[in-house]
C-alpha cells in the first residue's frame, strides 16, 4: 500500500497543479463576468482551496505513506481521505449533468477517466483506513 500511496501523491501534486489553469481553460473571467463580485471571488478562493487540500494530501501521501499505513493516527488519517474521495465519486456520479458529457468524446473521456481515479483513491484510502 506503500507504493500505491506514493503513486496517489503523485498524481494528487498534479492534480493540484492543473488547478492553475482551471480559470483561463473554462474562461471564468468571461463567463463571471455577469456574476456578482463575490461569487465570482468565492469560485476563485474555493478554486485554490480545493487545490491546496488536494496538493497537501498528495504531500502527505509522498512524504509519509508509511506512517500512514503503519500507525493508528495514519489509519484514521486515511479513512478521512478515504471518505473525502468517495463522497467526491458520488458527486462525480451524480451532481453533473450528464449534458455535460454525453455525447462529446473529450468530456465523456474525462468523466470515465475521473470516475476510474475517484474509485481508486476511495478504495485505497478506505482499505488503509478500514483495516
Amino acid at each position: 500500500m506503500v507504493m500505491q500511496l506514493n503513486l496517489i501523491g503523485f498524481f494528487l501534486v498534479v492534480l493540484a497543479l492543473l488547478h492553475g489553469a482551471f480559470a483561463r481553460y473554462f474562461n471564468w473571467r468571461v463567463e463571471f463576468a455577469p456574476v456578482s463580485l463575490i461569487n465570482r471571488q468565492m469560485m476563485y478562493v474555493h478554486t485554490f482551496f480545493i487545490a491546496l487540500v488536494v496538493l497537501l494530501m498528495g504531500v502527505l501521501c509522498l512524504t509519509s505513506a508509511t506512517e500512514l499505513v503503519g500507525t493508528l493516527l495514519g489509519r484514521r488519517v486515511a479513512l478521512g481521505c478515504g471518505m473525502f474521495w468517495l463522497a467526491r465519486l458520488l458527486i462525480q456520479l451524480f451532481g453533473y449533468s450528464s449534458e455535460l458529457w454525453r455525447g462529446k468524446r473529450f468530456e465523456t473521456i474525462v468523466h470515465v477517466v475521473f470516475i476510474g481515479f475517484w474509485s481508486y483513491l476511495s478504495y485505497v484510502f478506505l482499505a488503509i483506513g478500514l483495516l
